[in-house]
């Protein structure tokens, strides 16, 4: 667990680095700023399924990748499916893996991970959760420690709590538009009206499960029944949104490239990803801040 003045946070490193919860002190109460956990880490090891966790990192890419993986610079890089429920890998590695805790403090975690298992991406990953007093900061960096250039990118998956009322501020310029079966984009395309978030308004009622490009990094969420918010900062500049039809929750995730980005035209560095050689790192920051109104 990790406090603040304003804030706690419980933490999961056996599980991906994973946190099960965020929540304001409000008048000596708990309110939940990112979906609570129903899990608590046992002594038996048992992994949660990943979506029932409060938030967790992404890397070294995000979301799903076609294909069982890709070529580049002339090498074919094999990736395995990671889910039984999904066709292809997804969320890449990390959110997998048990991480290690380097340090610890009352309002702070160091947590790191290598990764030296898979045959390609083999990395050394550092995970920093900061608590100010109202503000969770999140640092998350990456080192390839493989043998080959490859293209990496990061992010992370939070789980927000969603009731009829609940508002997102988060302007972009264009979405990624697919299928309508799978969130494998197939068009570059400017963003539906009932789907802008240039100024707060409320969640969609259809499913969308779209990447949203020419993202300022920074967005807001707002509960109005609950007089909270939370607005977020962070260095990327895109977003995965996940609406579920009835759910009790949604997802914003920010990310630095976009889905399958490996496979879209242009290939992975112009969509996001980042090459780093061997030896070479790369680092995104994100910021949660609590607010009431």
């Amino acid at each position: 667990m990790l406090a603040s003045a304003g804030l706690r946070a419980r933490i999961a490193p056996e599980w991906g680095g994973a946190l099960l919860g965020l929540d304001a002190v409000v008048d000596g109460r708990l309110a939940p700023l990112m979906r609570p956990s129903p899990f608590a880490p046992s002594p038996e090891g048992v992994v949660p399924d990943s979506n029932r966790l409060t938030c967790y990192p992404l890397l070294p890419w995000s979301n799903r990748i076609s294909g069982d993986g890709f070529d580049f610079e002339g090498r074919r890089i094999d990736l395995p499916r990671n889910r039984d429920d999904e066709p292809w890998p997804i969320h890449g590695s990390g959110w997998q893996r048990a991480w290690r805790v380097a340090y610890a403090a009352a309002d702070e975690a160091l947590l790191t991970l290598d990764e030296t298992s898979a045959r390609d991406y083999r990395y050394r990953a550092n995970l920093r959760y900061r608590l100010r007093e109202r503000a969770l900061e999140v640092s998350l960096s990456v080192v390839n420690i493989g043998l080959a250039s490859l293209p990496f990118g990061l992010g992370l998956h939070p789980f927000f709590p969603r009731d009829a009322e609940t508002r997102l501020r988060a302007p972009a310029d264009r979405v990624w538009l697919n299928d309508g079966r799978t969130p494998l984009p197939t068009e570059l395309a400017d963003i539906p009206e009932h789907w802008r978030f240039d100024d707060a308004r409320v969640l969609p009622a259809d499913c969308v499960d779209h990447g949203f490009v020419g993202w300022s990094g920074r967005a807001s969420i707002r509960w109005p029944r609950r007089r909270l918010g939370l607005d977020i900062d962070s260095d990327v500049d895109r977003f995965v949104l996940y609406t579920p039809v009835g759910a009790d929750f949604f997802c914003l995730e920010p990310v630095d490239h976009a889905i399958d980005a490996v496979h879209l035209p242009g290939g992975a560095l112009a969509h996001g990803m980042t090459a780093l050689a061997p030896g070479a790192r790369l680092q995104r920051r994100f910021r949660f801040t609590a607010v009431e109104c």
